[in-house]
């Protein structure tokens, strides 16, 4: 996680020295338009005792801009974890515990928790949050900003939405906020939710390689992590070369050099292919993988996937054992016995950091992953079924009320799953809750408007660095969940679905003024 760290440093830099002029220039652009607003609103200050919904929005442009210099500026300090020192030391303090690790190959220890990394603005609106004199917005003048722009005819026939005060879990604002509608990718927020309260925010999943005794039939035993990479240069994830490489020396230890080669795919279960079928968008969901059975150097976003991921992982860890010497047979499926001796293993980073992974780029593969992982750690078969199963069952165990949601899947590209705007602020302000810091992921991984992931090319003139957020699109379904610090510091959680729409890039604008509307908003 050093090297990560030391990657990180000078590409937070780079994004800090690139970004400031132009946010200089766009917050000297929108200072003379905000206060020639105030000057033509004074007159009528004594009529209007509540701000029009425009003027939320223009605010937010200046806010957002100059939080979101901030937000790039102040990204740090890491420490030599990879985690932000400063929620590391805030949850610390406050004497929480981390999540358990279910099979013990997590290599942390007990004790203190560790948090995912987060950003400025999160600590920032936690602590405005928990600690702010000043009170929650409230629901009339929320009504007032919020509802005219939700009722933007490019947000189709059936709209719903929900804000919560993370403080408290009080829902202020509400429009047919218990109507379970398509929530597509921000399905991927319970899913992060209910994987993190399974198996803990330090779980690790753990690829290894096994040995028969009485055959030399060498098995790579797939753990279920999508992330394991053959790349050499592996930046702290989990790596096939390195695998091969204690393997290897495993083996030759044993005077072994030609070996039965096979993969265990077998902690999953039922079909591999999602329901959507071959789809750029996902590989096919097994519990051996690597680079997510892309066939090319990308690492998000669609790609062409292998028809096989395991049996192409296993190849590579073929070729690789061949640099070393070690013969081995064309790879075919098998199932370790407990009497085969484990020689080596790799195991992926944190699962809060997979969480984050998964939430900034909206990966399916690891959305897929975690949802079968809390199938297994919860005892539900390891299929899409029952993975859907664990994750509503998980979260009933957090005392959220699921009436009306469904999980077909853990990613949400499955058009048949079902989510309200309620409970996805439920979700965001459970992950925010301080008696939880194992589910702090949840909030941490969500992109931040105009920096990262899903979000890097929106709210250019609006709440950058303010509004972080899981988008989600599949056709005629446009939605938004997450969290923003308002005008007097209270952070609020959001979700706005969006269904029946016709234009997905006009849906998507009116689902950005509506979350720029609610960062500019006092609405006391």
């Amino acid at each position: 996680m050093t090297r990560v760290a030391n990657a990180v440093r000078p590409r937070l830099a780079q994004a800090a020295d690139a970004v400031r002029p132009r946010l200089a220039r766009a917050t000297a652009a929108a200072k003379p338009r905000v206060t020639r607003i105030a000057r033509a609103a004074k007159p009528q200050v004594a009529r209007i005792t509540r701000p029009k919904t425009w003027q939320y929005t223009a605010g937010a442009a200046t806010a957002g801009l100059a939080l979101a210099a901030g937000v790039v500026s102040a990204a740090g300090p890491w420490d030599s974890t990879g985690q932000r020192t400063a929620e590391r030391d805030r949850a610390v303090a406050q004497e929480r515990t981390g999540g358990a690790d279910h099979d013990g190959s997590s290599g942390t220890a007990g004790g203190a928790p560790r948090p995912a990394p987060s950003a400025a603005s999160v600590l920032i609106g936690l602590g405005g949050a928990t600690n702010s004199v000043r009170t929650a917005p409230t629901g009339p003048v929320l009504a007032d900003v919020l509802t005219p722009l939700l009722k933007d005819a490019a947000l189709g026939a059936r709209r719903t939405a929900a804000v919560v005060d993370v403080a408290t879990g009080k829902r202020l604002y509400g429009t047919g906020a218990d109507e379970a509608l398509t929530p597509a990718s921000t399905t991927k927020i319970a899913t992060a939710v209910a994987a993190l309260s399974a198996l803990g925010a330090d779980h690790r999943l753990t690829t290894r390689a096994a040995l028969e005794p009485d055959t030399n039939e060498l098995v790579l035993v797939g753990g279920g992590d999508p992330t394991l990479t053959a790349h050499q240069d592996a930046e702290g994830w989990a790596s096939l070369r390195t695998l091969a490489d204690d393997t290897a020396a495993a083996l030759k230890k044993r005077g072994i050099s030609e070996v039965t080669l096979s993969y265990d795919t077998t902690l999953y279960a039922g079909p591999e292919l999602h329901p959507i079928g071959v789809n750029d968008n996902l590989a096919p969901v097994t519990a051996l993988m690597a680079d997510e059975a892309r066939t090319d150097d990308s690492a998000s976003g669609p790609a062409v996937r292998v028809p096989d991921p395991a049996a192409d992982a296993t190849r590579k860890f073929a070729d690789l054992l061949k640099d070393y010497g070690i013969k081995t047979t064309s790879p075919g499926p098998s199932k370790a016995t407990g009497r085969a001796e484990s020689l080596a293993a790799v195991s992926s980073p944190p699962l809060s950091a997979l969480v984050e992974r998964m939430l900034t780029n909206s990966d399916n593969d690891i959305a897929e992953a975690l949802a079968r992982q809390t199938a297994v750690a919860t005892g539900k078969r390891a299929d899409f079924g029952g993975a859907g199963q664990a994750i509503g069952a998980q979260l009933k165990t957090l005392g959220l009320a699921v009436s009306g949601a469904d999980f077909k899947d853990g990613s949400g590209l499955n058009r048949d799953d079902r989510l309200t705007a309620g409970l996805l602020t439920s979700l965001l302000a459970k992950a925010g809750d301080p008696t939880h810091p194992e589910l702090r992921a949840a909030l941490t991984g969500l992109p931040v408007a105009g920096f990262t992931g899903t979000l890097t090319s929106r709210y250019a003139d609006g709440a950058a660095g303010i509004v972080r957020a899981k988008t989600g699109t599949l056709t005629g379904v446009n939605t938004l969940a997450g969290t923003v610090v308002d005008q007097d510091g209270r952070l609020l959680a959001f979700a706005f679905l969006a269904s029946n729409t016709t234009d997905p890039a006009a849906a998507q604008a009116a689902l950005d003024r509506t979350a720029t509307a609610l960062a500019a908003c006092g609405c006391r």
